[in-house]
């Protein structure tokens, strides 16, 4: 029976030789994955539970990136709470201040998730490591209690819907700019429980940051995961970092999808997503004058370095606009370590931007640039639902990192030709 990549990596996980969408399976899991916000939920569900320990003190990673540095007592409680369960479980993959990063930056950097695994996390990005390969979806707390006890999980295998994209990129263009495309044409409901699997010419010659920023995104389709067949790109990736050994799926030829959908990805624009859904999304020539107040550059969608090297391409030798805030957040240390050493960080600072140790801030209304009311931010993180990064009353517009630089320098949302 043909089956798409996701239909076999589930059935490989089930110990079976086939799955079909809508089947309720147990699967092995990998990787466990836990945050400040997450983790200490399904601490206490883990502790309810009365396992003596964790399935594999290995094959879970506990990432505080939210709220860390800590911004407040509570949060320092929290990631309190994960420390004293990492020291106690002897959990291997804790990452504190000063080794932590953006948890969907760094899991993929320190080989933790590769080509044909099952991860699960209780984060809805988790979806970003499908850029591998993987499998890899979001659950909740007390799902990812269970999984840390046990090592399996409980799934129905969803269909796929296939996006084939032909054709070259035009220049500033990437993968947030062909997801952003996507969500826009089905909407933030077009894809409930269903497998993105994004393939074609211009995506076997994307990045592998171009293919985590789009996997990054499924979610706002409402997908179940997002992913990319594996090729040599993702070889040349996960060779030297990957800690196990790994395995290349790909689709059967006859598999069957739900639906499947073509782009001549060289009339793409760069896209902007305006207020307050990723799916208002438009071309940025098309967003016409909105003035902004702040511009955020970072988050797991577009904190990796070549997202750091596109920004500053536009804003080397400029000065961010004196109304305008502009933020950048490295992925994590060793991106921040990259771009400190390429000299990236003296150009953002040079500019007028406040440059920050990894963490998703801002993405969430955390800390680290939160909006007040009737403000508005442009920004490469991944929602700008009402009241998403502050006050209800204020608007987040979501781009790539050249449309955010060049908009940070002109005070008005911008494509990065504008700059002169």
């Amino acid at each position: 029976m043909p089956m798409t990549i996701t239909e076999k990596i589930l059935a490989a996980h089930a110990g079976t030789d086939q799955v079909v969408p809508g089947e309720l399976i147990n699967a092995k899991v990998d990787l466990v994955l836990g945050n400040d916000i997450t983790a200490p939920v399904a601490i206490k569900e883990f502790n309810k539970i009365g396992s003596a320990d964790v399935f594999d003190r290995e094959r879970i990673a506990l990432v505080p990136d939210h709220f860390t540095p800590n911004k407040d007592i509570k949060s320092a409680e929290q990631s309190k709470m994960i420390r004293e369960f990492a020291r106690e479980h002897q959990i291997v993959n804790y990452f504190d201040v000063g080794r932590m990063g953006i948890e969907h930056c760094l899991l993929p950097e320190q080989g933790l998730v590769g080509p044909g695994d099952l991860v699960i996390g209780a984060d809805s990005h988790t979806c970003t490591y499908g850029a591998l390969g993987a499998f890899s979806t979001g659950m909740g707390s007390t799902d990812i209690a269970a999984a840390m006890a046990l090592g399996y999980t409980w799934l129905k295998v969803p269909e796929s819907i296939k996006f084939v994209f032909e054709g070259e990129l035009k220049p500033w263009v990437g993968g947030k700019d062909l997801i952003l495309r996507i969500i826009g044409d089905i909407g933030v409901d077009g894809a409930l429980y269903k497998a993105l699997e994004f393939t074609g010419p211009t995506i076997e010659n994307l990045s592998m940051d171009g293919r985590f920023s789009m996997c990054n995104m499924a979610i706002e389709a409402g997908a179940k995961n997002g992913l990319v067949p594996p090729d040599e790109i993702t070889r040349a990736y996960v060779e030297g970092r990957y800690r196990r050994p790994y395995r290349f799926y790909q689709s059967d030829p006859d598999a069957e999808y739900a639906k499947v959908y073509k782009y001549d990805a060289s009339k793409i624009e760069p896209q902007v997503a305006f207020p307050h859904l990723p799916e208002n999304s438009r071309a940025v020539s098309e967003a016409g004058h909105v003035e902004i107040d702040q511009s955020v550059i970072g988050s797991c969608t577009n904190g990796r370095i070549e997202d750091m090297r596109e920004a500053a391409k536009v804003l080397k030798g400029k000065k961010v606009h004196r109304n305008v805030r502009l933020i950048i957040l490295p992925g994590t240390q060793d991106i921040y370590l990259q771009a400190l050493e390429a000299g990236l960080i003296e150009a953002f600072v040079r500019a007028g931007a406040a440059v920050s140790t990894p963490t998703c801030g801002p993405c969430l209304g955390g800390h680290m640039g939160v909006l007040a009311g009737g403000e508005r931010c442009i920004a490469t993180t991944n929602r700008n639902f009402v009241g998403r990064m502050g006050h209800i009353e204020s608007e987040v517009y979501l781009s790539n990192p050249a449309v955010a630089a060049a908009s940070a320098i002109l005070g008005r949302i911008a494509g990065p030709w504008e700059v002169k």
